[in-house]
C-alpha cells in the first residue's frame, strides 16, 4: 500500500457565518480534493464547540461572526486545541485585524477572493507547520504591525506578548536566514531546499530561534519578526 493510500484526509472545520458563501467553499474544496467537512458553523462559539466535538485538522475561520468573532474563537480554540491549524478567511485586509488574528494563534491569513487550488495549497502548508499570509497585504502588514490594535483584541495580543517585548536578540546568520524563510510562510521542507540544509537542520534552527526569541511557536516567532524588524527590507 502506497503512503498516499495510506494517508487519511484532513479534517476541515468550516466557520462562515454567510450560507451561500459557506456552500460555495465546501462546494470548491470537495470538488478539487479529498478533505472531509466534519461541521459547519455560523458563530464563533459555535466553532469553538465543534472544535472540541469533532477534533478538526484545520479550520477555515471568518472573523465577523455574530456572538463571538473569529479572533476571540481562535484564540479560545488555539489555547485548548493548539494543534489544531487555524486558516483565517476574511474579506479584510485591516493590518490591525491580521496582526489580532496571528497574536490569537491563526496559521494563515487568506482573502475571500483567494484561488481555491491556492487555498488548498495554503491548507497543506500549514498543516506541515508554515505560517501564510496573502501576498497583497503582506508588505503593508510589515508596515504596520508596530502600531496599536483595536481595544477589543488588546488582551489577546497582552496575553502573547505582554512579557516579551524586552529580549536579547543574538541570532547567527544562518538563524536569520531561516527566519526570513519562515516569515514568507515556508514550511520545514521548503526552507531545507531552499537553503540547501537537511529538514533535520532547519527543525534545529526553528527550535533556536523560538528559544531566543522567548516565543511559542514558529508563528509568534514571524510576528515578533515582523513587528521588531529583526529582517532587513528585501529590495
Amino acid at each position: 500500500m502506497t503512503e498516499k493510500m495510506m494517508t487519511k484526509p484532513l479534517k476541515l472545520l468550516i466557520a462562515e457565518d454567510h450560507e451561500l458563501s459557506r456552500n460555495g467553499i465546501i462546494f470548491s474544496l470537495q470538488l478539487l480534493s479529498n478533505y472531509v467537512i466534519v461541521g459547519e458553523a455560523d458563530q464563533g462559539d459555535i466553532a469553538v464547540a465543534l472544535t472540541a466535538e469533532k477534533h478538526p485538522d484545520v479550520i477555515l475561520m471568518d472573523i465577523e461572526m455574530p456572538v463571538m468573532d473569529g479572533i476571540e474563537a481562535t484564540q479560545q480554540i488555539k489555547s485548548k486545541h493548539p494543534e489544531v491549524k487555524v486558516i483565517m478567511l476574511t474579506s479584510h485586509d485591516d493590518s490591525e485585524e491580521v496582526y489580532a488574528s496571528l497574536a490569537a494563534g491563526a496559521n494563515a491569513y487568506c482573502k475571500k477572493d483567494i484561488k481555491t487550488e491556492t487555498l488548498i495549497h495554503v491548507i497543506s502548508m500549514v498543516e506541515e507547520g508554515a505560517v501564510w499570509l496573502d501576498p497583497a497585504i503582506a508588505k503593508m502588514v510589515m508596515q504596520a504591525l508596530p502600531q496599536s490594535v483595536p481595544d477589543k483584541y488588546k488582551h489577546i495580543v497582552a496575553s502573547k506578548t505582554g512579557q516579551r517585548e524586552k529580549y536579547k536578540v543574538d541570532l547567527t546568520e544562518r538563524e536569520l536566514e531561516v527566519l526570513s524563510e519562515i516569515v514568507e510562510g515556508k514550511s520545514n521542507q521548503e526552507i531545507a531546499d531552499t537553503l540547501c540544509i537537511t529538514i533535520h537542520t532547519v527543525k534545529a534552527h526553528v527550535c533556536n530561534i523560538i528559544q531566543k526569541l522567548s516565543v511559542d511557536d514558529r508563528t509568534q516567532a514571524a510576528v515578533k519578526a515582523l513587528r521588531s524588524g529583526l529582517l532587513p527590507d528585501k529590495a
